[in-house]
């Protein structure tokens, strides 16, 4: 039995999405957005003792905490996350039939792309996603 390489993971990835009806680069502009949020999603979660990223509850605006030496100083960072979100917006313009979903665990696949018609009518996409596919980076598994 021949062992599944990456190049094997990296066809699986662009037919799937082929399938749904998007070209290569956007497939890849898709797998780029999912590993942006995905970085943000894991910084958010901070290192466990020293530093995060964490919203202004009155502006929302992001800024990297440091809490290591007791102090709490913040740093104002770029929105990553609100660029990456529009991107996807963008993308699944394009695709009226196709969902774009972004779930926020970064331990788990943060974007899902699927077929609208494969979720049940009046059915919340929340309870849906997993539906559709994840758009894993073909390096992640």
């Amino acid at each position: 039995m021949r062992r599944e390489t990456k190049m094997d993971r990296r066809l699986a990835y662009y037919a799937r999405f082929a399938a749904l009806g998007f070209d290569r680069a956007t497939a890849d502009a898709i797998r780029r957005i999912e590993r942006a949020l995905s970085r943000w999603a894991e910084r958010e979660c901070g290192d466990g003792s020293n530093w995060a990223i964490e919203r202004d509850d009155a502006t929302g605006l992001p800024y990297h905490v440091y809490h290591g030496d007791g102090a709490g100083r913040r740093y104002r960072i770029a929105d990553l996350e609100k660029g990456a979100t529009k991107r996807l917006a963008a993308i699944m313009a394009q695709h009226p039939d196709c969902f774009g979903y972004v779930q926020g665990d970064p331990r788990g696949c943060m974007v899902w792309v699927g077929r609208k018609a494969d979720i049940p009518a009046g059915g919340d996409l929340d309870a849906y996603y997993t539906r559709g596919m994840a758009a894993w980076s073909f390096h992640t598994h």
